[in-house]
């Protein structure tokens, strides 16, 4: 089986007076704002920090839970946050760590089986895979 998703961005002007927009095949994203001061000065608006954290929080969950039904558990509920850090570096701008924060309520888990599950997870995940040049940390509530 092979899935194809496509994001597009559109770009005029320079580095820091230039505006950009994101769009999604699915429309979450249609024509969002983006630009240098929505990456690097606090403006409303996106970047790609965000967005790869959206798609990361989103797709460890989703492979969390299906672990956790290949496990005999059904989650109430899961909520992830990715905290990706952007660094400036001698070789330039790199995405130097993503911290993964997940908070669950799994009925008939314990601490140590869930965080198991969510390691696993976060070695599975497609995107944590795409992303494996970077270090990707892991902290779990249960609860």
């Amino acid at each position: 089986m092979k899935i194809e998703k496509y994001g597009s961005a559109q770009w005029s002007g320079g580095l820091k007076d230039g505006k950009g927009k994101v769009s999604t095949q699915s429309g979450a994203l249609n024509a969002y704002p983006y630009g240098f001061n929505t990456r690097f000065e606090g403006v409303t608006g996106s970047n790609p920090e965000e967005l790869i954290g959206a798609a990361h929080a989103a797709c460890f969950t989703m492979a969390l839970s299906m672990m956790l039904g290949e496990a005999g558990l059904t989650a109430e509920s899961l909520e992830t946050k990715a905290n990706v850090t952007l660094e400036k570096l001698e070789a330039g701008f790199a995405i130097t760590a993503i911290e993964l924060v997940l908070k669950g309520k799994v009925p008939g888990a314990d601490e140590a089986r869930f965080t198991e599950i969510a390691n696993q997870a976060k070695a599975g995940c497609p995107v944590s895979k795409a992303l494996a040049a970077v270090p990707i940390s892991l902290s779990v509530t249960l609860g």
